[in-house]
């Protein structure tokens, strides 16, 4: 086993699984040594896995004893705890440091996604995966922010900024700005989720995994004709397995195939308001699952570029086509991420 800087014990809980790894690193880099993945319902709380993970990494892996530990969840972090928007238990950093004798720091998952995403090699396509401009450009990235969205089970949303010569990740509520529009049909989506919520939605409500099947709801409930045997499938399981199986018939269902349409487009017109606010020259980044697992209908037709272009305003128009748009296709960055951070906030 080769000698490290510094063993992390490294987490990254979400609505649908648990993952932990200890990470090590060596001068400037970070890798993954060890991982296990939980289903986070399956679970009554994060001590549970945590304890059965180090027990197992102690006879697996021996001789790598994390000396801190950094565990990043969906939500605001308050005196050092998170209660998760998306899982049914929350998690408490001073509970776990007294358990297991670990320095431990909670972070919101997208400071952690925000510091993974330092880690990634613009040029690298096995990391990132540019997606071009309507004119054909890729600009390079720049010194400026960076934006970092995510559809996974919800919508997660952070940035990263230069502040006195290093780059900070800051956390963000942006996956819940209201649901943009941008015909009448998402107009009438717009409206219908609203009777739902009793409250005009957020972009969270249809640009996520819960946004996918909200989406497929609408377009199966508007479809005058009889269901096709996609949409069907999709009908006969339970809500939470839908957002997979309607990406997996977008192309032999027809409803399938509208409500991921609508899906990029919704994600393209947040990803472009956020935009206007932040000015990221140094990138938008797509982070989380959804998008590197539908890539080709990000590509297909400028589907997403074209809707992320667009604005009523030309200078706004102008400093979006000027903007990289990157997916993001390496799924560890959480947990590298979350690693990078505990050092960071240690120093």
């Amino acid at each position: 086993m080769e000698a490290y800087d510094q063993v992390i014990l490294a987490g990254d809980i979400g609505g649908t699984n648990t993952n932990l790894a200890l990470v090590g690193m060596m001068g400037e880099a970070f890798s993954i040594l060890f991982d296990r993945h939980y289903r986070t319902k399956d679970e009554p709380s994060l001590m549970e896995p945590l304890g059965r993970f180090l027990e197992e990494a102690r006879r697996e892996a021996p001789g790598l004893e994390p000396r801190l530990c950094c565990i990043s969840g969906a939500g605001p972090v308050e005196g050092g705890r998170i209660a998760l928007t998306n899982a049914p238990w929350g998690i408490d950093g001073p509970a776990i440091e007294a358990r297991f004798g670990i320095p431990t720091r909670v972070i919101n998952d997208f400071t952690a996604v925000s510091y993974g995403i330092l880690l990634l090699d613009p040029k690298n396509p096995e990391e990132l995966r540019v997606l071009p401009h309507c004119d054909g450009s890729r600009p390079a990235p720049g010194a400026g922010p960076k934006l970092v969205l995510g559809a996974g089970t919800g919508l997660g949303a952070g940035f990263i900024v230069g502040i006195r010569g290093h780059l900070e990740a800051f956390a963000s509520e942006g996956g819940h700005v209201t649901l943009p529009v941008y015909n009448e049909e998402s107009r009438v989506f717009q409206r219908w989720l609203e009777m739902r919520f009793g409250f005009p939605p957020g972009a969270e409500a249809g640009v996520s995994g819960m946004g996918i099947a909200n989406l497929f709801a609408f377009c199966a409930e508007r479809e005058s004709g009889e269901l096709g045997e996609g949409a069907k499938a999709v009908l006969a399981v339970p809500e939470e397995r839908r957002p997979a199986l309607v990406a997996a018939h977008a192309g032999d269902d027809p409803v399938c195939a509208k409500a991921m349409d609508m899906f990029v487009k919704l994600y393209a017109r947040v990803a472009a308001d956020l935009a206007a606010v932040f000015i990221p020259s140094g990138g938008v980044y797509l982070a989380g699952g959804i998008a590197s697992k539908n890539e080709a209908r990000f590509l297909e037709g400028d589907r997403f570029m074209a809707m992320f272009e667009k604005s009523y305003r030309e200078h706004i128009t102008s400093i979006l086509a000027k903007v990289p748009v990157m997916i993001v296709k390496d799924y560890d960055i959480s947990l590298l991420g979350a690693a990078k951070a505990a050092v960071l906030l240690n120093e």
